[in-house]
């Protein structure tokens, strides 16, 4: 799915009016339209009292036409205009005229803290005050009323963005913004749903198409996509009925050190576990008896000190190589890891220690291979890259080094996020179950077993997040995110594969009308 930006936002409903032969008020009433049907099919005239805060721009106009709505569907409903501005839109003040002639309770003018209604924790809050427009900080007195609402208890329904969210840069004071329970969003989802400092600010998001240009939505290529099954379907590369181990590579993982050879173990696993045909260890001797006894489908080539990395020499010839999952910092092994990037040819995947042996000696990201995959958690990827000031600084940050350096780099976290060429890939998958020791380890080897079968490093590292969320959040059903441990990700990656061709589960009255249609 993409995410469209604010500015393109901006244009498609511009090309839509003008596609479409509609005006702006018009594209205004379909989109409150959409709210109004969305609440009116969950409510289904219930009497909870509903509270529309309207801004006085086009936010605001499209909580105008919901409101109107819900006065002429007989709900229980108090309209509000935030007045901040002297301001209005056009649409704002079309639709402020059309729901004073539609009921004589007209909106009720807000414009200081003596002005805030009472509202109940079972009453429902509508934000329509600010949308993706915002480009100011907020009034203090609109600041406390945002404050309000979270006093009251009240579940809160944002439109298309919470109120006081910027869409392209970072919160400024986190207290003057909307806490909402749901966010009805136009077209996409926006960038800030998905970004550890802004994504509370929504528990859950849901897109209501308000008939944009098809054309325009399909044509149109963002900067940032949101990948789930639907996305990665159309990269999977079934298997002849022929085919032979051959044929999905050869991987190799270099890891492991005394006390960590569970890392190269895990990596390994899931290397084959991800579908490469063949996969070698190199490890220290300490790491030979662990590797063939817990994991015998492995071959194991040794170093020749007993307890970390000194000299990786290996005489197979491996389709891609994978390193850094327990490898441990020695002089000796980044000695050991400068040699091998010298004369390496095949892809890499880098992971662990494998980075912090390229933030101590940084001239070692030259010699990295154009598409390299980094997979960092967050203070890796600072060892990298230095430290950032937000969100939206450390995205930047992170195109400007994977540009500079031609890596794709893998943000690990709960929306992990894939960045290649100047794009960022925003996984949805996974769960809190993966905050667990070796979740990284089997990330880098479903990778590395992905770029053995020939998916090209940028589809490997996708598709692979994608997989190894799923596999959690399948797994995470039968042991609960505290009992959820990276063995159980490797075990249930087939279940993962698996999903990828199921089709969505109907709801029984669906499925009954389903079978009544195919007897008759």
């Amino acid at each position: 799915m993409k995410i469209f930006s604010k500015e393109q936002i901006y244009l498609g409903d511009k090309l839509t009016a003008e596609r479409q032969n509609i005006t702006s008020t018009e594209l205004m009433e379909r989109a409150g339209t959409q709210i109004f049907n969305w609440m009116h099919m969950r409510m289904q005239g219930a009497q909870v009292p509903v509270h529309v805060f309207c801004g006085i721009g086009n936010n605001g106009g499209d909580g105008l036409v919901l409101a109107r709505h819900l006065v002429t569907h007989g709900y229980n409903v108090h309209t509000y205009v935030v007045n901040y501005s002297d301001k209005r839109s056009k649409d704002f003040l079309i639709n402020y005229d059309r729901i004073k002639n539609t009921t004589k309770k007209w909106p009720t003018l807000l414009k200081c803290t003596e002005d805030f209604p009472e509202i109940h924790p079972n009453d429902i809050i509508v934000d329509a005050v600010f949308g993706i427009g915002l480009n100011r900080p907020v009034d203090d007195w609109v600041k406390k009323l945002f404050q309000h609402f979270r006093a009251t208890k009240a579940f809160t329904m944002s439109i298309d963005i919470p109120s006081g969210l910027y869409t392209d840069k970072a919160v400024e004071d986190p207290e003057a913004i909307v806490y909402a329970g749901f966010t009805l969003s136009f077209a996409s989802p926006k960038l800030v749903f998905f970004l550890p400092e802004t994504a509370k600010y929504t528990v859950q998001w849901e897109i209501l198409d308000i008939g944009l240009d098809p054309e325009y939505l399909y044509t149109t290529e963002t900067e940032v996509q949101l990948i789930g099954k639907h996305e990665v379907l159309p990269n999977y590369m079934p298997r002849d009925k022929f085919s032979h181990k051959g044929q999905f590579g050869h991987a190799l993982i270099v890891g492991g050190s005394y006390g960590k050879i569970g890392a190269v173990i895990l990596a390994a696993r899931a290397v084959l576990s991800a579908g490469a045909g063949l996969v070698s260890a190199y490890v220290p001797k300490c790491g030979y008896v662990p590797l063939q006894t817990a994991f015998p489908e492995a071959m194991v080539i040794t170093d020749e000190d007993e307890n970390i990395v000194t000299n990786i020499n290996f005489e197979i010839e491996p389709t891609v190589v994978g390193f850094g999952v327990g490898l441990g910092t020695d002089s000796k092994t980044i000695s050991a890891i400068e040699t091998l990037l010298k004369s390496n040819e095949p892809p890499l995947v880098i992971d662990a220690d494998g980075l912090n042996i390229l933030a101590k000696k940084k001239t070692l990201l030259k010699l990295l291979p154009e598409h390299t995959i980094l997979t960092p958690h967050p203070k890796e990827l600072e060892r990298l890259i230095g430290s950032w000031k937000n969100d939206f600084d450390k995205l930047k940050k992170v195109k400007a080094f994977s540009k500079k350096y031609k890596l794709i780099i893998v943000i690990k976290g709960a929306n992990t996020i894939t960045v290649f060429d100047e794009k960022l890939f925003i996984n949805t998958t996974g769960n809190p179950g993966l905050s667990t020791a070796g979740s990284g380890d089997v990330l880098t080897g479903i990778i590395t077993g992905l770029i053995s079968q020939e998916y090209h490093p940028s589809v490997a590292a996708i598709f692979g997040v994608y997989l190894h969320g799923k596999s959690a959040d399948i797994a995470v059903e039968d042991f609960g995110y505290q009992s959820l441990i990276a063995s159980h990700v490797i075990d249930y990656l087939g279940e993962a594969y698996i999903d990828l061709f199921k089709q969505p589960e109907q709801p029984p009255q669906q499925q009954e009308n389903q079978e009544e249609t195919q007897k008759q």
